[in-house]
């Protein structure tokens, strides 16, 4: 007879069966739904979710319309979007390995060394679906106290006030040069200029704060992911299919390009970055590729200003310090110089000490959070987090 455990056990290896089949698979061509561009979950605007490939193959040629093959509703291809809730399950599922669920060590964690108590409390949230849809990047605005957010709405930055109250939007999604298709990341320069990763047409792309478009890169990117700002006011790209980080040197108000070099080559997908702003450190997030398990893991690596590597930390020397395999989808630096990383799988924020060891992590934020993505430090101290999962902002103060 089994036992309770393993009837669990059984019981959510069936979901995860379930949920491949019903959710994570184009119900037009039955095909898996992929990260590649062909298989890419794309939202229809009312509500399906079919891929890339057949929101192509159902537009008749020369046309950009099409029709929903479930409830026939018209549409043009610009109004579809990436599912980036869709994207985010399937990551999950494909982390969720068979012989964590089969194992019965995995019940049995009392030997691993635990976290520091978390030592932040929820203050503030705003946003929500409605306000924002599916966001992928945060950034502070020092002279102005805001916070500006990337996402999936009409138009794809938010400016936010700390009470939470929406003060403009800008970029909106059209055919006119101006437009963000994608945006992946958002920072603000020294002089109030929002900077954008636009995935869409693999650019990076420079507002002024009344949100008039002053510069556009597309030369020598393949695909713009991360974005952050040094000390001398300069943008760091990271671009994550060439595995490099690329300095920017403008001036952004003019939307004059002074110089374009590679600060760093041979990274394995660098996405998320930050620099400390103290010492002009530099942190980056490599996306490693799957291993024979069908598992993507990630990699913290943290340079000086100089760029020269001071120290790495992959998933699995942080998952010794936690339940769940360790994914990495959002970096800071507070003001002591710590690095902050948030986690998607076990849905918290952690701070890694400045020592050359990764032995004293604690807990920032350890509830609350569904799927966070993205994170930036306040003047005060606070941490304000990017959760994608509810649609909001999460600003957690010690």
């Amino acid at each position: 007879m089994s036992s309770p455990a393993s009837k669990e056990i059984r019981n959510m290896k069936d979901f995860l069966e379930e949920t491949e089949l019903n959710l994570l698979e184009c119900k037009v061509c039955f095909e898996k739904y992929s990260q590649q561009q062909k298989h890419r979950p794309k939202n229809l605007p009312c509500g399906h979710v079919i891929c890339q490939e057949c929101v192509l193959a159902l537009c008749p040629q020369g046309s950009s319309r099409l029709e929903c093959p479930f409830c026939r509703k018209a549409c043009r291809t610009l109004e579809t979007s990436i599912c980036l809730p869709v994207l985010h399950l399937m990551e999950m599922v494909t982390r969720v390995l068979p012989d964590q669920l089969e194992s019965p060590s995995a019940q049995n964690t009392s030997h691993v060394t635990k976290l520091r108590p978390a030592s932040f409390n929820l203050s503030l949230s705003f946003g929500g679906w409605g306000i924002l849809f599916n966001p992928t990047g945060i950034a502070l605005c020092r002279k102005t106290g805001c916070l500006v957010v990337a996402h999936d709405g009409k138009k794809r930055i938010g400016v936010f006030s700390m009470t939470g109250k929406c003060i403009q939007q800008i970029g909106v999604k059209s055919d006119s040069p101006n437009a963000i298709v994608y945006p992946l990341d958002v920072a603000v320069t020294q002089d109030t200029c929002i900077a954008v990763t636009d995935a869409g047409d693999h650019s990076l792309k420079v507002f002024d704060w009344s949100g008039k478009l002053t510069l556009t890169v597309k030369q020598n990117f393949l695909l713009p992911w991360g974005l952050c700002i040094n000390l001398q006011n300069e943008v760091i790209v990271s671009d994550s299919d060439a595995g490099t980080l690329v300095l920017v040197v403008a001036d952004f108000k003019q939307g004059i390009v002074k110089k374009m070099l590679k600060l760093y080559s041979n990274l394995t997908q660098p996405r998320e970055i930050a620099v400390c702003p103290t010492s002009g450190a530099v942190v980056v997030v490599e996306h490693l590729a799957k291993d024979r398990k069908n598992s993507s893991s990630t990699r913290v690596k943290i340079f000086s200003s100089a760029m020269k590597l001071i120290r790495q930390i992959d998933s699995f020397g942080l998952s010794l310090f936690l339940p769940l395999a360790v994914h990495t989808s959002g970096v800071a630096f507070d003001h002591e110089g710590n690095v902050l990383v948030a986690d998607v799988n076990n849905r918290c924020v952690i701070c890694l000490d400045k020592t050359d060891e990764c032995r004293f992590l604690k807990h920032v934020v350890a509830s609350g959070l569904s799927y966070p993505v993205a994170l930036t430090t306040l003047e005060d101290g606070s941490v304000a987090v990017l959760d994608s999962g509810n649609h909001s902002v999460l600003v957690y103060s010690p």
